[in-house]
């Protein structure tokens, strides 16, 4: 799989899009201001993804991309313990930080997730000109390479690298730090430089 500077371009502005539409959902739900690092666009090998984020217990929602675009796509939004617990102790009134994560926590990341991956979506959808959904999201407490080894299962079949995107999102009041991550198995991503090629060219 090999991608030119022009479509590196391109996905990484596809990425900063969506992406900043999520963060201005965090912001909001937040009530507080919440920065985002340039996005990065690489091809990952699959054996290599793993280094994208720390091997910690974290929380990760996860959604498949559905919609008007080849399907084998997923979109993740991955929170450590302590920033998730953070988070959720910010939404829901609380202020105990020495615990694990329950369900009610579960259930809080679920929505903040849903929330964000929607606006991801929703922004690079409008661009593109068709309609993007993620589908009902699942949610996933564990150490963050087990979690991504899953995914990768599920997307790299028979092929060995893909298209990563990613972008960490911060809130300094409140020390929540989380990063989302778009990985489109082939037919997606040629539907997507496609896509971004027509609205570079005004014929979308």
């Amino acid at each position: 799989m090999k991608l030119n500077e022009q479509q590196l371009d391109a996905l990484r502005e596809l990425g900063n899009i969506g992406a900043s539409h999520a963060a201005a959902s965090l912001s909001v739900m937040l009530g507080s201001a919440v920065d985002m690092t340039v996005p990065e666009v690489e091809i990952v090998d699959i054996a290599g993804l793993t280094r994208v984020v720390q091997d910690e217990i974290s929380a990760f929602v996860i959604f498949e991309i559905q919609g008007e675009i080849s399907p084998g796509g997923y979109l993740g939004l991955f929170i450590p313990k302590t920033s998730a617990i953070r988070l959720t102790n910010t939404m829901l009134g609380m202020t105990d930080m020495d615990r694990e994560i329950n369900e009610m926590d579960e259930s809080a990341l679920l929505e903040v997730g849903n929330i964000m991956m929607s606006q991801f979506l929703d922004a690079t959808a409008t661009l593109l000109n068709i309609v993007m959904l993620p589908s009902p999201p699942d949610v996933a407490i564990d150490m963050a390479h087990a979690m991504l080894e899953s995914v990768i299962a599920q997307i790299s079949g028979d092929i060995n690298s893909v298209i990563l995107f990613s972008t960490e999102l911060v809130c300094q009041e409140h020390e929540v730090t989380g990063s989302i991550l778009l990985m489109p198995r082939p037919p997606m991503l040629n539907d997507l430089l496609a896509l971004l090629d027509n609205v570079m060219n005004g014929t979308a």
